[in-house]
């Protein structure tokens, strides 16, 4: 069907019977038709078709209304999300520059400087690089000893540098403080219990600072507390006190790894006593060997 370019329904009938229009209804004209009867057939001709390519008109008007609309509809959906695009765009960069310049828009709380007698924990840019990226880092790093260690002017020099670190197979640049280990180090099997009781509340607030998941943040702190309640925790015995630092250790790395390998997690806080028999079965037979062959060089000694 041939698109129509104008509204046919303002167009008048022609006067058939006319001189004008003559030609045109001489050829109906015979001894049966008259001039009258000829110029009327063509009227009626005329206004049937007429009609016809009215309703044509009428029909081309409302699909092209609805083309228009559905056009808008569509320009204006990839108009928002262009501007929803750009408006992520803008976001993201906002956020990645606030990252990166965290002090510049640090917010400014209108209040005094809050009265406290601790002083502020200034913890290894290592420890805090290895909670971030959730791997195993010992607790010794938020004992006290480490803090102090952390602050020592001979720690902080060059600390700013960076040097290249392969991560995922990808290059990343580490600050020189966030690349090295402390020196001093303790393994958490052989943290004291005081320096256990220091590192805990520490480390769960860096946990939280970090974006851990409040349920691993939670889980942590419930084992964390459950080994510093437990029966052995108290005891007088120095080997008990060892086979729960032996067991904090032992399963916080391994819950780590299997993390790491998604392998399966499991609820940390829920204190296994088979595991904490077998550790002190083993941690007795190696100190009574321990005290045996102390005792045999002490013996060989003597008689020298």
């Amino acid at each position: 069907m041939n698109r129509l370019h104008s509204d046919l329904s303002l167009l008048v009938c022609p006067d058939f019977t006319s001189d004008q229009h003559h030609a045109s209804h001489t050829p109906f004209v015979s001894t049966t038709v008259t001039n009258a009867q000829a110029a009327e057939s063509l009227k009626v001709v005329w206004v049937a078709t007429n009609d016809d390519l009215c309703v044509q008109w009428q029909q081309q008007v409302v699909e092209d209304e609805h083309l228009r609309a559905e056009q808008e509809h569509l320009a204006g959906e990839e108009s928002l999300c262009l501007q929803q695009a750009h408006q992520l765009e803008e976001e993201t960069a906002c956020l990645d520059e606030r990252k990166k310049n965290k002090f510049k828009h640090t917010e400014i709380l209108m209040q005094p400087r809050p009265d406290t007698n601790e002083d502020e924990a200034f913890v290894s840019d290592f420890a805090l690089w290895k909670i971030d990226k959730g791997q195993f880092v010992e607790l010794y790093y938020w004992t006290n000893d480490s803090l102090d260690e952390t602050l020592a002017p001979q720690n902080t020099q060059d600390d700013e540098g960076l040097i290249p670190s392969e991560q995922n197979g990808a290059t990343v640049w580490l600050s020189t403080a966030a690349s090295k280990p402390s020196k001093h180090v303790v393994p958490d099997q052989l943290l004291l219990p005081a320096n256990f009781a220091q590192a805990i509340p520490r480390i769960v607030a860096d946990l939280e600072k970090h974006d851990w998941p409040e349920q691993c943040i939670l889980m942590l702190a419930r084992f964390w507390g459950a080994i510093m309640t437990h029966r052995y925790w108290n005891s007088n015995d120095k080997i008990t006190q060892q086979v729960l630092m032996v067991y904090q250790e032992e399963q916080c790395r391994s819950w780590h790894n299997a993390v790491a390998l998604g392998t399966g997690a499991w609820d940390l806080s829920i204190i296994s006593d088979v595991v904490l028999a077998r550790l002190f079965d083993c941690i007795m037979r190696e100190s009574c060997h321990a005290a045996y062959d102390a005792q045999v060089r002490f013996t060989c000694f003597q008689h020298k």
